[in-house]
């Protein structure tokens, strides 16, 4: 197994690059399910951020993209059993999926909150509190 890091994954996706972009289908068009690609959360919150605010993807956009990858039985995730609860929780959010992904990490790590600067989040995302 290989891992990818954010700049594969986002070649393939926003297709912005077509000598990068036809080297991420060569390689992903080599993936099966008993040599999937490997994607940490650190990953997926940089791509996250990268949709977002460089390519402007909607967070509604977002989410159904993290959905369909998740199903891509070419992919394995960091802590995959996570996700589907993850896309569920951040469905009606006003916070990103990136801040979840921060406060799960965080979790996981034994901490009891995740402190940030960020209102939307604090509000939205269970284990994160505003920094006052």
């Amino acid at each position: 197994m290989k891992a990818v890091d954010t700049n594969v994954l986002l070649r393939q996706i926003v297709r912005d690059d077509p000598e990068q972009f036809e080297k991420t289908s060569a390689f992903f068009s080599q993936r099966t399910p008993d040599d999937p690609a490997y994607v940490s959360l650190i990953v997926l919150a940089e791509l996250v951020w990268a949709l977002r605010y460089h390519y402007r993807y909607r967070n509604t956009q977002v989410q159904q993209l993290l959905a369909a990858l998740v199903e891509t039985r070419e992919l394995v995730f960091e802590d995959e059993q996570y996700l589907p609860k993850l896309l569920r929780q951040a469905e009606d959010s006003e916070a990103d999926i990136a801040d979840y992904l921060i406060a799960h990490v965080a979790e996981r790590a034994g901490c009891e909150s995740t402190v940030t600067f960020d209102r939307r989040a604090a509000k939205s995302v269970p284990g994160m509190e505003l920094l006052a």
